[in-house]
C-alpha cells in the first residue's frame, strides 16, 4: 500500500502569517501523496466582531446560528482556504481547495438537537464519503486543501470540526492507502504536564491512554484530539501523529519527535 499523509493544521499557525509560511513551505517539501485539512475559528472570530457578530460558545463548541454558518463559509471556505491554495501554489505545489459539498465528498447530517441547539453543526460517517472523487485528485498529483465545512445534501453549508474531518478522512482511505494522520498545533505534542513543553510523551497506545485519563494528566483541549486518533486507529488508519507544525519534516519520518499514537 502507498503512503499517504493526512495532516490537519490549526491552532495559532493559521492566524500567524509567518508560522504558516513556515509550515507551508514544509507541506510542500513532503514527497508522495498528502491532504491538508484547517480550521480557521480565530480568524472567523475577529472578522465575525468586525461585522457586529459575538461568538456563542457552549461547552467549548461554537454555536452555528444563520449569520454564523454564514460567516465560517466566507471565512473558512473562501479566505483562509483560498490564501493556503495560493501560497501552495507559490511554492510549486499544485493544491485545489475543497469543502466536504464539493464533488460530494463529505455528505453530512446537521446534529440533532438533544440539550443544546448547536445550529449549522455537521456530524459525519465514513462510510458515506465519496472517495472516488478525491481519489481523482490524489492519484493525479493534485492536493486537496479541506475547509471545516460540509453540506447536508438539502442544499445547506454545515460547520464541521476540522479534527473530525481529518479522522473521517483518514478511516476512509485507509482502505487503499497507508495512512498516516497527522494533527499539527502549537505545542510539541501531547504533554504530560502542560506548564513542561518538554514532557511530550512520545508514544501512547490505549493503555497508557486509560493511565493518563484516570491519573488527570491530560489537558482538557487534547482529549478530544486523541479520542479522535484512536477511532481512526480502530477503524484501519495505521498511526496518528500529534506534534509542532514546526516539527512536521521530523515527523513524517519514523524518528518522531511528537507524540505518536498506534
Amino acid at each position: 500500500m502507498e503512503k499517504l499523509f493526512i495532516i490537519k493544521i490549526g491552532g495559532n499557525v493559521i492566524d500567524n502569517e509567518e508560522n504558516l509560511s513556515f509550515f507551508l513551505g514544509d507541506f510542500s517539501k513532503i514527497e508522495g501523496k498528502k491532504i491538508l485539512v484547517h480550521g480557521g475559528g480565530k480568524i472567523a472570530t475577529k472578522i465575525g466582531e468586525q461585522l457586529g457578530l459575538q461568538p456563542s460558545y457552549i461547552n467549548g463548541r461554537r454555536i452555528t446560528d444563520d449569520n454564523t454558518i454564514d460567516l465560517v463559509t466566507m471565512v473558512y471556505g473562501g479566505l483562509v482556504n483560498k490564501k493556503i491554495v495560493a501560497q501552495l501554489q507559490a511554492k510549486n505545489c499544485n493544491a485545489i481547495g475543497l469543502t466536504g459539498a464539493d464533488a460530494n465528498i463529505i455528505p453530512a447530517k446537521k446534529r440533532p438537537v438533544k440539550e443544546v441547539n448547536f445550529g449549522w453543526v455537521g456530524d459525519i460517517n465514513s462510510e458515506t464519503l465519496n472517495i472516488k472523487y478525491l481519489e481523482l485528485f490524489i492519484e493525479n498529483s493534485i492536493i486537496p486543501v479541506f475547509a471545516a465545512l460540509t453540506h447536508d445534501s438539502k442544499g445547506h453549508i454545515l460547520n464541521t470540526n476540522a479534527d473530525t474531518i481529518a479522522s473521517t478522512l483518514a478511516v476512509a482511505l485507509s482502505k487503499k492507502y497507508q495512512v498516516r494522520l497527522m494533527y499539527c498545533f502549537e505545542k510539541k505534542g501531547v504533554l504530560e504536564n502542560i506548564e513542561d513543553d518538554n514532557s511530550v510523551i512520545r508514544l501512547i497506545d490505549k493503555e497508557k491512554y486509560r493511565q493518563l485519563l484516570q491519573e488527570n494528566k491530560l489537558f482538557e483541549g487534547i482529549i478530544p484530539k486523541l479520542d479522535n486518533a484512536f477511532d481512526a486507529i480502530n477503524t484501519g488508519v495505521k498511526e496518528v501523529l500529534i506534534g509542532d507544525a514546526k516539527d512536521l519534516l521530523q515527523n513524517i519520518t519514523t524518528e518522531t519527535v511528537g507524540s505518536l499514537i498506534k
